[in-house]
């Protein structure tokens, strides 16, 4: 399962809110849990994004630091801009009630969601669009060639 996956799953099973007794991750270990670079985690945490603990110059993740990331991870993963992720993130409220959710996040997400997937579609058609006047030209080309080599070999 991908990480994305996971951190779907997690949310859904409500499992996303961070435990009373935080377990804390290094930024290298961090890095390689998400196959990521450090410089994107400082980059992220630059953006507002990540906000781990400070210990001196180290860099501390929480659990939610690290559901933070997952959900960076597939925003970006489906085309979202940070400023978009940000703004999804910035709606969670970790007080709202299990069951009711966080009405005005996911209805944002909904939204972008739609929004991106248009978008998405676009790009799709737009590529197939190419790939089938990829497939002529290689077509012609080819034929043209084989043309020029049997004249090539006939004379």
């Amino acid at each position: 399962m991908t990480n994305i996956a996971m951190a779907v799953e997690k949310t859904a099973e409500g499992n996303d809110s961070p435990e009373t007794s935080e377990e804390y991750t290094r930024i290298g270990e961090m890095a390689r849990e998400f196959g990521v670079t450090l410089r994107a985690l400082r980059f992220y945490e630059d953006k507002g994004l990540l906000t781990p603990e400070r210990v001196g110059t180290t860099r501390l993740y929480s659990r939610n630091d690290k559901l933070r990331l997952q959900q960076i991870l597939l925003g970006r993963k489906i085309g979202f801009s940070l400023s978009d992720i940000k703004e999804v993130l910035d709606l969670h409220d970790p007080k709202a009630d299990r069951k009711k959710g966080n009405v005005e996040q996911l209805q944002l997400v909904l939204t972008k969601s739609e929004r991106q997937m248009v978008r998405l579609q676009k790009q799709h058609r737009s590529i197939e669009d190419a790939i089938s006047e990829l497939k002529k030209l290689i077509a012609d080309v080819s034929d043209r060639l084989d043309t020029a080599s049997a004249l090539g070999t006939a004379g």
